[in-house]
């Protein structure tokens, strides 16, 4: 059973940190792109960040220079720090699975978890 846990999400002042982690089961971690989605209250939803399983990393203009994704293949974790957040960055946090077995590709969606940034 896939399973996506998050983890690491609150309140938070402007020009603070968080950070988030999703542990993973139930598939091959390594062989999986990660990514952070997140959606704000009447927004679309966003591509945060990705990284594939061969290190390559990608984010969102809006996050460039703040936030830094990685992954822990022995610990089966991805992570999204998040520095100098701002009040743009309260949302719904969504970890993302992606990967493939022979010509067919899964996907997987943790529950979500909850960002806010307020002074």
């Amino acid at each position: 059973q896939v399973q996506l846990v998050e983890s690491g999400g609150g309140l938070v002042q402007p020009g603070g940190s968080l950070r988030l982690s999703c542990a993973a089961s139930g598939f091959t971690f390594s062989s999986a792109a990660m990514s952070w989605y997140r959606q704000a209250p009447g927004k679309e939803r966003e591509l945060v960040a990705r990284i594939t399983s061969v290190g390559g990393i990608s984010y969102a203009d809006s996050v460039k220079g703040r936030f830094t994704i990685s992954r822990d293949n022995y610990k089966n974790t991805v992570y999204l720090q998040m520095n100098s957040l701002n009040l743009e960055d309260t949302a719904v946090y969504r970890c993302n699975a992606a990967w493939s077995v022979l010509a067919t590709v899964y996907d997987s969606w943790a529950q979500g978890i909850q960002v806010t940034v307020s002074s």
